[in-house]
């Protein structure tokens, strides 16, 4: 950098050395030295990198904590999510304004706090919960507000008085049918590959029938094979920790009691497709686990797990890197978070190209997420028939659901695919339950006349979330929260998503005042399949999901609401009545 111009104009910018790839680290590294990002470092950044400081201002602005104003010298973010709003959340937002000062999405007069919403957080398990400068804090009622903002104000850290977060693992299929939460020794998968080739594992995983556990559940061995097969030595294997569907915390149990068996995982898929480094793209709520993997990433280089030879086995190298997200939904999306790694705003590319074809840097890329990876460690482990013993025909194996809402028993449980919704609503002991959310606000929601039906790929595919909510729960409450948080996380690069969710909004507060007509129910419809058909990712494709199998599995519910309306207002709009009294006055 020219430090004669920048003194010219007055500011003595650092000089900094960066690359594109590092810049969200970069960011994160200013912020939180001087809790927000100054001009200096937007200007130290474009200067650096040699792009102009709006496209920086256009990276920071894309992720919901990075931050151009101070946000308090101790911040907090305080969770929304529709099991949040159940649990007492506005009781708890009230106690942190009481008790800190600061208004909701404002800084208290002192700069000591700032408070802020944002959506879930991974601890469903233990609503309502927290982020107090990104340590948890959980189970929070009034007094427990109290005490935290007490403690902190007397000089405690949020890192000293923030909550141990059990992983609230409840149920494992019986006899030996579990298969990722079980019993794990490091380096018993990785050991499988001694006597084997790329291929072979290939094969096995194929076998196996594994699918991404994301929600897609595209074939794993497939998309490890194309990648293989595609030409070049430059290959990337990228896991995808950016688990932000509502109700959703599978991955955060895993990284936390088997972050081992995740990067075995990924050494696997890097010696299968040929890749020689990784990187776990893990979401910025979970920044309270990113010394645990770290720890776990050395640990593994020393007992030759990572790195050079691996094992033993001649020519197998690989290491891997933690990357940390900074808040941003819509990075689930595989193109999406390979863009926020290179340092640009993490919007969806065009379905141009598979990543596998030019995924990270334009280089084949293997992207999965956290229970995939933790899976496929797994089958190389037990053997494909083992895995081919469990679950059916059509969806062999197990699969981990994050378990949430009204219930006495949250958590993570490990099913067999085949097994009931009636099944699962029995172990976690739910109560009085009516209104069930399968994978989350983007996936599909059944009533009770539905229990029957089995957790598999050709019936109820999950991808993870299964949230509860009883008759005493508002079910329009529910699908206006999971509309704000579509209409917040949007790119809104697209017009559907942008608009259509807008545009829902609108139809739903007319539900909510109660001057609803049919032709609302209609247009909810009409809108909610424009964006199913014409959006460019994921996220916009799916926002509608919720709101029209509420409006299929509940009609007697919207058709009560508009019932409510009344009479006057279904009329329509007449000039010569509205001006009648005027004309009677004036004549």
């Amino acid at each position: 950098m020219n430090r004669k111009k920048a003194r010219k104009s007055g500011v003595t910018k650092p000089v900094i050395s960066l690359k594109r790839t590092g810049l969200l680290d970069y960011l994160w590294k200013v912020q939180n030295e001087h809790g927000y990002i100054r001009p200096d470092d937007v200007a130290a950044c474009g200067e650096a990198l040699g792009i102009s400081t709006i496209e920086v201002e256009g990276v920071i602005s894309f992720y919901h904590f990075l931050t151009r104003q101070p946000r308090g010298r101790i911040t907090i973010y305080l969770n929304n999510s529709p099991v949040a709003e159940c649990k007492g959340f506005e009781r708890v937002r009230e106690a942190f304004e009481m008790a800190t000062g600061a208004p909701f999405n404002g800084v208290d007069p002192t700069g000591q706090f700032g408070l802020f919403e944002t959506a879930c957080i991974g601890l469903s398990d233990m609503e309502p919960a927290a982020l107090i400068d990104f340590y948890p804090f959980t189970n929070l009622n009034s007094l427990k507000v109290r005490d935290i903002a007490a403690q902190l104000k007397q000089g405690a850290s949020p890192a000293e008085i923030c909550d141990s977060v059990p992983d609230h693992i409840r149920s494992v299929p019986d006899g030996d049918k579990a298969i990722l939460l079980r019993e794990y020794s490091p380096g018993d998968a990785l050991a499988q590959l001694r006597n084997r080739a790329p291929e072979s594992v290939l094969e096995e995983l194929t076998k196996s029938g594994l699918r991404g556990m994301g929600g897609a559940f595209f074939p794993a061995g497939l998309k490890w094979k194309a990648c293989r097969e595609e030409p070049g030595t430059s290959k990337y294997v990228f896991c995808n920790a950016d688990e932000g569907e509502p109700g959703t915390f599978k991955d955060r149990v895993l990284m936390n009691s088997l972050p081992g068996l995740l990067l075995e995982g990924m050494a696997i898929a890097g010696y299968a497709v040929g890749a020689a480094r990784g990187v776990i793209y893990l979401r910025a709520e979970y920044r309270w686990i990113k010394d645990k993997l770290e720890h776990t990433i050395e640990h593994f280089r020393k007992m030759n797990l990572l790195g050079q030879g691996i094992g033993g086995i001649e020519g197998f190298d690989f290491d891997l890197r933690v990357q940390l997200g900074a808040g941003a939904y819509v990075c689930g999306e595989e193109t999406a978070l390979l863009n926020s790694t290179e340092g640009k705003r993490g919007e969806p590319r065009n379905k141009r190209f598979f990543p596998t074809q030019r995924g990270y840097l334009q280089k084949p890329t293997v992207v999965n997420n956290v229970e995939t990876f933790c899976a496929a460690a797994r089958v190389l482990q037990l053997g494909a028939d083992h895995y081919l013993s469990t679950g059916t025909a059509g969806s062999p194996g197990t699969k981990l659901l994050s378990v949430s809402g009204d219930c006495r028993l949250p958590g993570v449980y490990e099913i067999e695919w085949g097994t009931t919704v009636r099944e699962i609503l029995q172990q976690c002991e739910a109560d009085r339950p009516h209104f069930i959310q399968l994978s989350g606000p983007s996936g599909a929601c059944i009533s009770m006349q539905e229990v029957d039906r089995t957790i598999a790929l050709d019936d109820l595919p999950c991808g993870g979330s299964f949230m509860i909510f009883s008759r005493s729960r508002n079910i329009l409450d529910i699908l206006r929260n999971y509309n704000r948080f579509f209409k917040h996380e949007s790119c809104g690069l697209c017009t559907p998503c942008r608009a259509g969710n807008f545009i829902l909004e609108k139809k739903l507060e007319m539900f909510a005042s109660k001057l609803a007509r049919q032709s609302d129910v209609e247009d909810i419809r009409s809108w909610g399949n424009i964006m199913k058909l014409t959006c460019r990712c994921g996220l916009g494709k799916s926002a509608p999901n919720a709101l029209l199998m509420a409006q299929e599995k509940f009609p007697e519910y919207f058709e009560s609401i508009v019932r409510q309306n009344p009479e006057r207002l279904s009329k329509g709009f007449s000039l010569k009545d509205a001006v009648r009294e005027y004309d009677r006055f004036s004549s």
